[in-house]
């Protein structure tokens, strides 16, 4: 019996579900449901049923107005300060008073469905949130001592072991200790191809393990993974307001004091002044109530602000608070990091220049063979190459030595193979190669690695940090938006040159450290007011926390990625255009809207005072113009 009793008493699951789709309506459904009602009462009072049609007016009232009337006394006594709720409520009592049921009723009614459009714009913005959460796991498979078990992930620590099964999310940022696959970093980083991943790779928490089973070792704990921050950076910059949202709610409190006092005045001024009736003149002073309240003015910013940030974040554009993104708008100058930003940040080969008695693919082996064993950075990219035009395996050269400093030499079948600097090989040969192409090459900002065999200078190899695909349209793109580009780079002047004009930027500055960078922001920041910096690496903080606008690619280092104000989740340089245009919309729009919301309040009240506006139509105009600025301010939402 205690059972049943339980069952009959408990929401099913089903229920449970259907309760959570409808909960982010029902500001909206008692608004439709208050418009019923309207309509009701209405026609009620037409055919003379005065008494039943004030009953359901009454109903309509508190329907309606529930929500926010409940919002604007709690603000009143939290903030201790009045607000437009708290004036739409008083005019919708006035109304009653002095007999304008429909209209005081109406005013409800336009005014809770602008609260909840409002509202909609919120849980639009919540939206990415929501997906985010979604993505990530509760549980994980911890292998301890040889057995799997079952853990929330709060329980996982770093140096823990755990199992991720092929089509199962990762719940924790860590690096592989067995096994290899593909991930789908999409979560992320936005790439839509997955990522090979073997021994040592890391790994993100939320990807998808398509492939493989593989052992993970935890490196972070989960409130600290790249997903958890890049969850954080949404939320704190949905709950940070932007100057403009500050100054509104500011200017709010005082502006609706200024409004109950001319109110105040209105009803018995007139009266006495100008000799208008009790009637008439409670009237006007209740119209102008209702037309002088700024829901409008204060619907202008808010809404707007939200549906750019939720329009940016879901195109990986992630802003950590509204001043950035209204900062971006203002835009006048941009300086740029160039090793990792506007280069992919790996050097790559680009010319393979050979003696004439030799083949490529032979001098390749022998190079990529001697570079396999060295530890210099160059040396993996050489080897790189050279297996994507090999036909053989490459093989361990006999007496192999790394001379630091300057290259690595080894034997093949008794002849010495020297791979490496200029002075390594004989400066004076070298240098004289081909008529001196090196030099050459040089100029356009390349590497050089020289080969020596027991003939002489066997060839050379350029290496560069090549210039990634999109960074021309990215600075292009800049340009057209009235920005001046800058590079910043701790390279020296020739491959400073070279990059920049290869990426189409209008200056460079050459040979920087950190706090080089930070002087040059500081000089941009006096010459153009509004600057960006972008970059991702550690070297790069300093000078992102001293631009106006700091920008961090988002497979930078923690440390860039917490002094930014706007993250690139992937990696796309284009994507600062799209801020800034996204953000001059922004501005745009809400330009608009305090424009229009004012001028439609200015028109209202001079044609109140004229005694030409009836309530009806200054509920009208008056609540319509906040929809419509709200509706404006969704604009935002589209791509």
């Amino acid at each position: 019996m205690t059972t049943d009793t339980k069952q009959l008493t408990q929401p099913t699951a089903c229920e449970t579900s259907w309760l959570e789709k409808v909960k982010p309506h029902l500001e909206l459904i008692a608004a439709l449901f208050s418009g019923v009602l309207i309509l009701l009462g209405w026609a009620l009072s037409k055919n003379g049923l005065e008494t039943p049609s004030i009953v359901i007016y009454l109903a309509s009232f508190l329907i309606g107005g529930y929500a926010k009337a409940k919002e604007g006394i709690e603000d009143t006594f939290a903030d201790k300060e009045l607000n437009v709720e708290m004036l739409m409520i008083f005019a919708a009592i006035g109304s009653a008073i002095i007999g304008y049921w429909t209209e005081g009723a109406i005013l409800i009614f336009i005014f809770a469905l602008s609260g909840a459009l409002e509202t909609y714009t919120m849980n639009k913005s919540h939206k990415e949130i929501s997906a985010l959460m979604d993505l990530q796991p509760e549980e994980a498979l911890r292998i301890t001592n040889g057995y799997e078990e079952t853990v929330s992930i709060s329980l996982l620590q770093v140096g823990d072991l755990i199992l991720v099964k092929p089509g199962e999310r990762i719940p924790s940022d860590g690096k592989i200790t067995d096994g290899r696959t593909n991930i789908d970093e999409a979560a992320i980083t936005g790439e839509s191809i997955p990522v090979s991943k073997s021994l040592d790779d890391e790994v993100f928490a939320g990807t998808v393990n398509l492939r493989g089973t593989i052992t993970v070792e935890i490196t972070k704990p989960a409130n600290e993974t790249l997903f958890q921050k890049i969850i954080t950076l949404v939320q704190s910059a949905q709950s940070e307001k932007s100057p403009s949202q500050l100054f509104i709610e500011r200017f709010e409190g005082t502006y609706v004091k200024i409004v109950l006092t001319v109110v105040a005045l209105m009803l018995f001024v007139p009266h006495f002044v100008l000799g208008w009736s009790w009637t008439e003149t409670f009237y006007r002073a209740m119209i102008l109530l209702v037309v002088a309240s700024p829901c409008a003015l204060v619907a202008s910013i808010m809404p707007a602000t939200l549906s750019a940030i939720s329009n940016g974040a879901r195109h990986g554009i992630l802003f950590k608070g509204g001043i950035h993104l209204e900062n971006l708008g203002n835009l006048r100058a941009i300086a740029l990091d160039k090793t990792g930003t506007l280069t992919k940040g790996k050097p790559e080969v680009t010319d393979v220049i050979i003696r004439e008695d030799l083949n490529e693919e032979d001098f390749l082996f022998h190079i990529a063979s001697v570079e396999n064993y060295s530890n210099h950075p160059l040396a993996t990219s050489i080897v790189r190459y050279a297996k994507t035009k090999l036909a053989k395996d490459i093989i361990k050269p006999d007496n192999m030595e790394d001379i630091s400093g300057n290259g690595v030499q080894a034997y093949f079948s008794g002849v010495l193979w020297q791979v490496g600097k200029a002075d390594f090989v004989g400066r004076s040969e070298a240098e004289q190669f081909q008529n001196g192409i090196a030099l050459t090459l040089a100029e356009q900002g390349k590497t050089i690695v020289y080969a020596r065999d027991n003939q002489g200078i066997a060839g050379i190899l350029t290496l560069k940090d090549v210039v990634r695909e999109e960074t021309i349209t990215a600075i292009e793109a800049l340009k057209n938006e009235g920005i001046h580009t800058v590079m910043l780079t701790g390279d020296g002047e020739k491959t400073a040159k070279a990059i920049a004009s290869e990426s189409h930027i209008d200056a460079y500055i050459a040979e920087c450290l950190p706090e080089t960078k930070v002087t040059e922001v500081k000089k941009l920041k006096e010459q153009y007011g509004t600057v960006a910096m972008v970059g991702d690496g550690i070297n790069d903080a300093p000078a992102l926390a001293t631009a106006s606008v700091g920008i961090a690619m988002g497979e930078g280092t923690d440390v860039a990625l917490e002094t930014a104000d706007v993250v690139l989740m992937k990696n796309d340089l284009p994507r600062i255009a799209e801020a800034v245009r996204l953000s001059k919309k922004m501005n745009r729009i809400i330009k608009q809207n305090v424009v229009f919301s004012i001028s439609v309040i200015m028109v209202l009240i001079a044609s109140n005072f004229l005694q030409f506006l009836d309530l009806p139509y200054g509920v009208i105009g008056h609540e319509g113009s906040t929809i419509l600025v709200i509706l404006n301010s969704l604009r935002l939402l589209k791509n």
